[in-house]
């Protein structure tokens, strides 16, 4: 079975002997757990790309490298004796089955807002069972994730609570108001480029705005990270289609004044 590809196993010997210390890759030996994890946030991130781009071979493809991350992760852990890759499908098929009694179970739920409600108060039980007792509105959520998924996911909680805003409108004024409160403090700066206070305020205030961008986002249902991935491709698109106008016309974007490079701009936004 350990040679068929179709099966787990192929890919679990292979990642022992990558980690072999007699013979195996010298990269793959230097590596722990906290090298690792950035390339498994990046592996995620592609899975992502490959989805926003309706790319189903590469999709395939980014699927598996984010697989290799979970059997990379497992094959260190059971090298310390603390669990293997067994144990981890093991944790998380008990998880699906517990958090899914209308399932799996005899539980019944009148509408999907039910059953997140359910969802929730099962994760909770889990946690104060492992010996967590906050019992604050946001406990659990993670300060691994991307702060912008975490902005959301802090909302969201406080959300369940009542402790938001009655929709998207004063979102929006308060993000004028941030504005504003972001423009006091680079004044400040221009007054006075060394004022230590003022820069540690402009970050502040920055973060502030930031923050309720998500809600803004949030309240519209639309998703933080797609569309700042969006946004991205957008830039990159049209930046790239300006270093090609520019080279047609024999010259380059680093050669020309700014507002030769905004006429550039244009004529590529033109171009879409």
């Amino acid at each position: 079975m350990a040679d068929d590809p179709k099966h787990i196993e192929t890919l679990l010997a292979i990642m022992a002997r990558l980690r072999d210390p007699q013979g195996g890759c010298p990269w793959d030996l230097e590596q722990d757990f906290s090298t690792i994890a950035p390339y498994t946030i990046e592996e995620a991130y592609e899975v992502a790309d490959a989805i926003d781009r309706n790319d189903l071979p590469a999709l395939k493809d980014e699927l598996g490298d984010l697989l290799l991350q979970v059997v990379f992760h497992a094959r260190m852990a059971e090298e310390q004796g603390a669990f293997a890759f067994a144990d981890v499908v093991a944790s998380i098929s008990d998880k699906m089955v517990r958090r899914h009694p209308h399932v799996f179970g005899d539980a019944s739920f009148d509408d999907a807002e039910a059953q997140t409600a359910n969802w929730e108060q099962i994760k909770r039980a889990e946690r104060e069972a492992a010996g967590e007792r906050d019992a604050s509105a946001l406990a659990g959520v993670s300060r691994g994730l991307p702060e912008w998924q975490r902005a959301v996911k802090l909302q969201n909680r406080a959300a369940r609570v009542g402790f938001d805003w009655p929709g998207p409108q004063p979102v929006i004024d308060k993000l004028h108001e941030e504005i504003g409160e972001v423009q006091v403090e680079f004044a400040a700066i221009a007054a006075d480029p060394d004022d230590g206070e003022a820069r540690t305020r402009l970050q502040d205030e920055i973060g502030d705005l930031l923050f309720v961008a998500a809600n803004l986002a949030r309240h519209a249902k639309v998703d933080v990270g797609a569309a700042l991935r969006g946004a991205n491709h957008k830039f990159e698109r049209r930046f790239r289609a300006m270093e090609a106008l520019a080279a047609a016309d024999g010259t380059r974007l680093e050669d020309l004044p700014l507002d030769a490079q905004d006429a550039y701009w244009e004529r590529a936004k033109r171009g879409e």
